[in-house]
C-alpha cells in the first residue's frame, strides 16, 4: 500500500531513520500493556493471551468508559489476509460474554483486583456502566500491511459497518533508542476516548442517545425513516444488538456515517423486527411492511445470518422533534460518531453543537 511513516532526528541536519524489525512480538504487544494510549483510546486492560472457549488466545483484551469491549491483535511483520478472519472470530466469540464472564476474564489475569475500583482508578473515578459489552471494537496492529487484508479491511467497515481497522506501526532504533510511530488504516475511524487530553467528558445526563443510520444497499432509507417516524438496524446481531437497548423515552440524535447529523427525536416504542412493527400515521397504526417504502429493510430475506444469529431488521418508532434532508446533514470537526447502531450519548461538543444545529433544547 502506498502509505508510509517516515521519522528523522535533527541535529545539525535532518538524518533519516530507517525502520528496524520489531524484535519480538511480545515486545509490541508488551509496549501496549504498558501505554494503551498507543491505540489512541484509554483502556482497562481486561487480560492478554485470554483463552477463548475456541481454544485460541486474544493477544490484548481491553474496556473502555463507555463499556465497550477492545480485541487487539498483533503482528509485528506484515499482515496476513487470515488474520482478518481470525479477529472476526474472536469477535464473534467475545459479543456473547456476559457482565460476569467479563469480570471473571479480569478476575483470572489481575488476581486480588477488584474490577469496580480499577475501573474507577483507571476513568477518574467514573462507575462501572451498569451493561458491559454493548458495544465492541477490533484493532489489528500491524508494521504492514498486504492489499488483500487492506481490502477486506475496508469493505467490512465501510460497506457494512463493522467496527475494525489496522493500526500500522514502524520501530526504530536510534544512538541506543528505540521509537514507535504509528498511523491508522481508515483515519476517521479510530476510537478515541473522551477522557483523552483536551476532550471534554461529562457524565450521561441519562437522556440522550447517539443512533447511527446506515443507507446503503437500499436496505434502509432516511427518506422512509423521516416521514414515517423510525430508526433501523439489522441484518444481524451485530447490527440490532445496541438498537433493541434503546429505551422509550430516550431522545436520539442520529447520525448517518459519512454524511452527518439529520435528526433529533424521541422514542416512543420498542424495538420488533420489520415483519411485527406497526407506525401510527395520522393517529392510526398501519403495519410497517405495508407503508410504500423505498428500502428493504429484509423483509424479503431469511431472519436468520448465516451464522444462525437474529438477522431481522428491527424498528423503533421515533416523534421527531427535527430532521433534515441528506444533503443539509450537519457536521464539523470533533463531532462523535461510532459505528455501532446506538450508544449513549454523553460527549459535550457533539451534544451542544447539534442541539443548536436542530434548534432542540439541551438535556442537562
Amino acid at each position: 500500500m502506498p502509505l508510509e511513516i517516515g521519522l528523522w532526528r535533527v541535529t545539525d541536519g535532518a538524518v533519516h531513520l530507517t525502520p528496524a524489525k520489531m524484535p519480538k512480538e511480545s515486545r509490541l504487544e508488551q509496549l501496549i500493556l504498558d501505554d494503551p494510549s498507543i491505540l489512541e483510546t484509554d483502556l482497562l486492560l481486561i487480560g492478554n493471551q485470554v483463552l477463548t472457549s475456541h481454544g485460541k488466545f486474544i493477544d490484548i483484551l481491553g474496556i473502555d468508559v463507555d463499556g465497550a469491549v477492545h480485541i487487539v491483535e498483533l503482528k509485528r511483520d506484515r499482515t496476513p489476509r487470515d488474520i482478518v478472519a481470525q479477529a472476526l472470530d474472536y469477535a464473534s466469540w467475545v459479543q456473547g460474554l456476559s457482565n460476569d464472564e467479563l469480570r471473571d476474564i479480569f478476575a483470572k489475569h489481575h488476581p486480588g483486583i477488584d474490577f469496580d475500583t480499577a475501573f474507577a482508578d483507571r476513568f477518574e473515578g467514573t462507575p462501572t456502566p451498569d451493561d458491559l459489552n454493548e458495544a465492541h471494537y477490533i484493532t489489528v496492529v500491524a508494521s504492514d500491511l498486504d492489499d488483500s487484508t487492506e481490502r477486506i479491511v475496508q469493505y467490512l467497515s465501510s460497506t457494512h459497518s463493522v467496527p475494525i481497522n489496522v493500526m500500522l506501526f514502524r520501530y526504530f532504533s536510534d544512538q541506543g533508542n528505540d521509537y514507535l510511530a504509528r498511523t491508522w488504516l481508515i483515519s476517521n475511524q479510530r476510537q478515541v476516548s473522551s477522557t483523552q487530553p483536551g476532550s471534554k467528558k461529562s457524565v450521561w445526563n441519562g437522556t440522550d442517545w447517539y443512533v447511527a443510520f446506515g443507507w446503503e444497499n437500499l436496505r434502509r432509507s432516511w427518506v422512509d425513516a423521516r416521514e414515517y417516524g423510525f430508526v433501523s438496524a439489522g441484518g444481524g446481531e451485530w447490527y440490532s444488538r445496541s438498537l433493541r437497548k434503546l429505551p422509550v423515552g430516550a431522545r436520539i440524535f442520529v447520525h448517518v456515517p459519512g454524511q452527518g447529523y439529520v435528526g433529533v427525536g424521541i422514542v416512543t416504542g420498542p424495538a420488533l423486527p420489520a415483519s411485527e412493527s406497526f407506525l401510527v400515521m395520522s393517529g392510526v397504526e398501519q403495519p410497517f411492511r405495508q407503508l410504500p417504502l423505498q428500502g428493504d429493510y429484509g423483509l424479503h430475506e431469511s431472519v436468520q445470518a448465516e451464522d444462525g444469529s437474529d438477522a431481522n431488521e428491527y424498528i423503533v418508532p421515533v416523534t421527531w422533534e427535527n430532521t433534515v434532508d441528506l444533503s443539509e446533514a450537519f457536521w464539523r470537526k470533533g463531532l462523535f460518531a461510532n459505528q455501532n447502531s446506538a450508544c449513549k450519548l454523553r460527549h459535550e461538543l457533539t451534544l451542544t453543537e447539534v442541539s443548536k444545529a436542530f434548534q432542540v433544547t439541551k438535556a442537562v
